[in-house]
């Protein structure tokens, strides 16, 4: 079965996110009426649409209102990482490459992106990750096991810099609350972009956030870490200037 048709903006224009904005627990329909990406009728190539169609019964998972089995999606025990919003798919490739001993669960809403990254899994032979069609918000919300994960990545987040927007952002008090609770106690939570009024603005949140150690000290930003692959989208960003910043943070025991 393919995954529903949900289109999202080219992921050169940034990734686009599901909003949040609540307390902790299941959204309401209201919550869910403010969403932090932008759904346009995007191009599928054909070896996008190709690669849907012969491997999402094997890597993807529909969404359902019930929490999944790690265990038996990945027919192991083992550290995992949960990519929410990962474009192209570029560093989820990467890092499933790089480190077969992890699983990489990828969440995504627009499907020529997940198209690539079906592609790219196929094309690899990788058997660690698993994709989801869908918004963060639900998934995480519906579908993720409390303390089931290793790390938490948000790269480039949509920054939605008009202030009348910033209800739209992804990273809000409440689900990042609802993100710890599925961090493994030490689990670490990795958010980059450069953008510098989200940066601040998540910074703050993040740091509020009871449940999380900022690994760089109280209001402060971190380096950047060795391993993040860069991406192309990163790198257009440096070419104009920009400077990326970097957030870690680790679940208190």
């Amino acid at each position: 079965m393919s995954p529903q048709a949900i289109n999202g903006k080219e992921a050169a224009d940034g990734n686009k996110r599901p909003d949040d904005g609540g307390e902790s627990g299941p959204a309401s329909p209201a919550q869910h009426s403010v969403r932090s990406y932008v759904l346009r009728q995007g191009r599928l190539t054909k070896a996008q649409a190709d690669a849907i169609e012969r491997y999402w019964a094997q890597f993807g998972i529909e969404h359902r209102d019930e929490l999944l089995d790690l265990h038996a999606l990945f027919n192991r025990d083992a550290p995992r990482a949960l990519d929410i919003g990962t474009g192209m798919g570029e560093t989820t490739l990467k890092l499933a490459l790089e480190n077969p001993e992890n699983d990489y669960l990828a969440v995504e809403v627009h499907r020529p992106g997940i198209g690539r990254l079906l592609y790219g899994i196929a094309e690899y032979g990788l058997t660690n990750i698993r994709v989801i069609n869908h918004d963060a918000v639900d998934v995480i919300n519906r579908q993720i096991p409390e303390e089931s994960m290793t790390s938490i990545y948000i790269h480039f987040p949509d920054p939605w810099p008009k202030k009348r927007h910033h209800k739209r952002r992804l990273v809000q008090p409440g689900f990042i609350n609802r993100l710890t609770t599925r961090m493994k106690t030490e689990g670490q939570l990795y958010i980059a972009t450069d953008s510098p009024d989200l940066a601040e603005y998540m910074l703050a949140v993040c740091d509020a956030e009871t449940g999380l150690i900022n690994l760089a000290g109280h209001g402060h930003f971190s380096p950047r870490p060795l391993w993040r692959p860069l991406t192309k989208f990163e790198q257009r960003g440096l070419e104009l200037n920009n400077r990326i910043r970097e957030l870690i943070y680790c679940r208190r025991i």
